[in-house]
């Protein structure tokens, strides 16, 4: 841990969609069930499924809506359990592998290359999930907003929604040497070494939203949702627990009413 941490604000967010390179370097290396080089954090997916399926109260027919959904490890999951599923992704690279994984086990799940700022699926889904920062932890501190509402919004009444995002405590806790968090707009930035899959390296920078419970529970229900929970987590280990400073993230539960309230 750095002693003096930077809270300067590091290199700004670029304007472009700059997560898409790293997916198109990662390729199957993020998730993938036939390599042996897959992202760490990826490991406790049927975990964190489990986890959803009861406190979303999933069951077999749900429309779910996956927003940032990567290569499909969530989405594809949810399938196998009878869940009608549509992920949304930016990369399509990361489009391509989910599509191509669900057509190979005959699963419903459709897949469609998708930019969070442009969502538009008014009040079509039981449930909305968005975990491991699928996109709304990488809009640069200035977008969420309106993201959020567009999540929120297209959940049917009585939808339930799953959206987990990093941790400000825990991240300006354990800021490591070589990383910054802007306390202005809660971008943590690092720099990462990230494999593909064939074992060759490279680094990228990488910029993500920082999230405080409170703000996770202002949002929501500014967006019009009732909250339900706002857990602290770990990826793989799901939990109701309320949020420690030792929880790298946030895990938002909450609900569309059944009805507009007058």
């Amino acid at each position: 841990m750095n002693a003096d941490p930077d809270v300067t604000g590091g290199p700004p967010v670029p304007d472009t969609h700059w997560f898409d390179a790293i997916a198109e370097h990662l390729g199957t290396t993020y998730w993938a069930p036939d390599t042996g080089r897959v992202m760490s954090f990826t490991k406790g997916t049927e975990q964190e499924v489990e986890f959803l399926v009861d406190a979303l109260a999933l069951c077999p027919g749900t429309r779910v809506l996956d927003v940032g959904c990567g290569p499909g490890r969530h989405s594809l999951a949810l399938a196998r359990r009878g869940m009608e599923v549509v992920g949304v992704d930016h990369s399509p690279d990361f489009v391509r592998l989910a599509r191509a994984a669900a057509e190979a086990e005959g699963l419903s799940a459709e897949f469609l290359e998708l930019d969070v700022r442009d969502l538009a699926f008014d009040g079509r889904f039981g449930a909305v999930i968005c975990l491991c920062q699928g996109g709304f932890g990488l809009l640069g501190g200035h977008d969420e907003p309106e993201v959020f509402r567009r999540i929120a919004g297209a959940l049917a009444p009585g939808g339930r929604l799953a959206l987990s995002a990093f941790s400000s405590a825990f991240a300006v806790r354990f800021l490591e040497d070589g990383e910054t968090f802007d306390p202005a707009t809660g971008v943590l930035h690092e720099r990462s070494v990230v494999p593909d899959p064939s074992g060759n390296e490279r680094e990228f920078d990488l910029w993500t939203t920082c999230f405080t419970a409170r703000e996770l529970d202002v949002l929501a229900r500014w967006a019009g949702l009732e909250v339900d929970a706002v857990h602290g987590v770990t990826p793989g280990q799901y939990r109701a627990h309320p949020p420690t400073l030792a929880d790298p993230e946030l895990l938002l539960l909450a609900r569309r009413p059944q009805a507009v309230r007058q």
